[in-house]
């Protein structure tokens, strides 16, 4: 039996995993993959207060080892069910079977990359269509490369490519960036980046690799083919919430409904990070999140426990 069982190992679960055993707490993280979520792609963490010139893996790799020095626990397995998630004993059952029975849930799932949806898509990944700069870059040194995308994670891709490929065409659906203006202006000051603006990637050509992208302006419904070795996808990300429907609200957008409290509205379960609505998605304010949901779960137990001991 844990008392707090934590779904997803990004900054929001580990830093929830470092509060639920500080505060005398058994804890338990779960992750289908690895620890760090997607901070491990990030090739420097620029913007957490104290820890200037920081890659994240090095980030995740200090933080997994704060909790597991803790006590925490690790397991690396795929939740696909909960049961009695309303009541005062939870069961989580995980793809290889597994059941685990819990005080407290913390979902911290995050999100994913949103993929294009053009034709092709899925035949190209890992052979010309990348959703990690940081992760692929390398491969397309002297190339010709684009990037799908406007935001932030957007530019600074095209900003890593620019010192690593021959060519970068930054395409965004609008007429302007919705990135930073200090991310706007250093990209546009590559002299190898070019902005495709008003358009949308609407095919991918290629036989065994990806040698090409159709793009089409939204206004003209002109359409042109770049000539590139591998397009990175940054258009958005999608969270991983469907297993939780039956027993959180999720929104249009599936992310689940839970304020700066990362109350859900079923008792014992908490959401935290990406996951959950909120306007900002940062490492700082996912880090928040698990502080905050971890002493939500604690001061649960606690009063269930009161409650139940004092009928």
């Amino acid at each position: 039996m844990y008392d707090i069982l934590i779904i997803g190992a990004g900054p929001a679960g580990m830093t929830a995993a470092i509060y639920g055993q500080r505060g005398g707490k058994k804890t338990v993280l779960f992750d289908q993959l690895s620890y760090g979520g997607q901070v491990i792609n990030t090739a420097d963490v620029a913007n957490y207060p104290g820890m200037p010139d920081m890659t994240g893996l090095e980030f995740a790799n200090q933080v997994y080892k704060q909790f597991t020095d803790l006590g925490a626990e690790m397991k690396y397995e795929k939740i696909i069910r909960v049961t009695d998630a309303d009541k005062p004993v939870k069961t989580v059952v995980t793809e290889s079977g597994n059941e685990y029975r819990c005080k407290s849930i913390i979902i911290a799932t995050g999100a994913q990359p949103r993929p294009l949806g053009v034709d092709g898509e899925d035949r190209f990944k890992g052979a010309g269509i990348s959703y990690c700069a940081t992760c692929d870059g390398a491969f397309f040194k002297d190339k010709v490369v684009a990037v799908a995308g406007g935001g932030n994670t957007a530019l600074e891709d095209a900003e890593i490519l620019s010192d690593l490929a021959e060519k970068v065409y930054l395409i965004h659906r609008r007429d302007e960036f919705r990135a930073d203006a200090t991310n706007v202006a250093r990209v546009k000051s590559k002299a190898n980046v070019e902005p495709v603006l008003n358009a949308v990637v609407t095919g991918l050509k290629g036989d065994k690799y990806l040698e090409g992208v159709e793009v089409e302006n939204r206004e003209t419904k002109e359409k042109r083919t770049l000539n590139v070795n591998g397009i990175f996808v940054a258009i958005g990300q999608v969270p991983q919430n469907e297993v939780f429907k039956d027993f959180v609200k999720l929104n249009k957008a599936g992310y689940v409904e839970a304020g700066e409290d990362c109350q859900t509205g079923t008792p014992g379960v908490f959401a935290a990070g990406d996951c959950r609505t909120k306007k900002v998605r940062q490492i700082t304010t996912a880090v928040a999140d698990g502080a905050v949901a971890a002493l939500a779960a604690i001061e649960h137990i606690n009063k269930t426990c009161y409650e139940v001991n004092n009928q």
